[in-house]
């Protein structure tokens, strides 16, 4: 298991406060997910600058430093706990291709005895790509399948198309490891180009919320269609009672375009894997 942060807004802002000085911080969270580090943010380039640590981020100054000078219009973060894959850089998320950064939250069920299953369902040149040993690198490359069966990987990307690509890798995934009866593939996964910022929930705990606080009148819950003026996405609530948080439903796909448009959709809504 893991635990995964995105941010999108309209401006720059910090992202200290949810990395590190929040009564539920990812620093906080990191004393039981311990087995690496990394943030990545968007600038004026349309790649990320990444940051990654294999140690603890609450021991690593270096995480620190990092988190404390980020301020940016799109960052992820993501503190892991290892279950496929040896605690080394290489395996440390977020993944990145091109301006595309994903991170994942979860483990796919027998991933070892459908490792080459699996890593069929990803096109022979963006397997190449492959560094590490991940069941979570190998499900960003299906993502970038999916997607590029679509859309180009660069430059402008329908909103539209970058859910479908989200819910086929969990469709075509969840096929092939999941057994009748068993507990589910965990997949929560996040994935932005530093404009659209896509989420999946599916058998781990999701949160959103648009900053505002716990006792404003006006915080109810976020709809489809809410243009917002920033957008955070947690594994769990960040900041205990002072910031509104939704639960994101299980099977449920969210996040914002490049407008901050929100889209919400049950994932059977979504074209999929029949």
């Amino acid at each position: 298991m893991c635990r995964l942060f995105g941010f999108r807004s309209a401006v720059p802002a910090a992202v200290h406060p949810a990395l590190v000085t929040e009564r539920n911080s990812l620093v906080i969270q990191s004393r039981e997910h311990k087995d690496g580090w990394g943030i990545a943010a968007y600038g004026v380039e349309s790649q990320p600058k990444v940051a990654h640590g294999v140690g603890p981020a609450h021991s690593d100054p270096d995480f620190h430093r990092v988190s404390s000078l980020v301020s940016s219009h799109t960052v992820v973060a993501h503190v892991r706990l290892a279950s496929v894959g040896a605690v080394e850089l290489r395996n440390s998320h977020p993944f990145l291709y091109g301006h595309w950064s994903f991170v994942h939250n979860g483990t796919l069920k027998n991933f070892e005895q459908h490792r080459g299953a699996v890593e069929a369902l990803i096109r022979e040149d963006l397997r190449k790509n492959i560094r590490g040993t991940t069941d979570s690198e190998r499900c960003f490359h299906i993502f970038l399948t999916q997607l590029a069966s679509r859309n180009a990987l660069e430059g402008t990307v329908r909103m539209e198309d970058v859910a479908i690509a989200l819910a086929e890798t969990m469709e075509r995934v969840a096929a092939i490891t999941d057994e009748p009866g068993q507990e589910r593939s965990a997949m929560n996964f996040l994935v932005t180009n530093g404009e659209v910022m896509v989420a999946t929930r599916r058998n781990r705990t999701l949160f959103l919320s648009d900053g505002r606080r716990a006792d404003s009148s006006k915080a109810a819950p976020i709809q489809h269609g809410t243009r917002l003026d920033q957008l955070l996405i947690a594994s769990e609530a960040l900041c205990g009672n002072h910031t509104a948080w939704d639960a994101v439903s299980e099977d449920e796909v969210i996040g914002v375009d490049g407008r901050l448009v929100v889209h919400r959709w049950r994932l059977s809504d979504l074209t999929v894997v029949g």
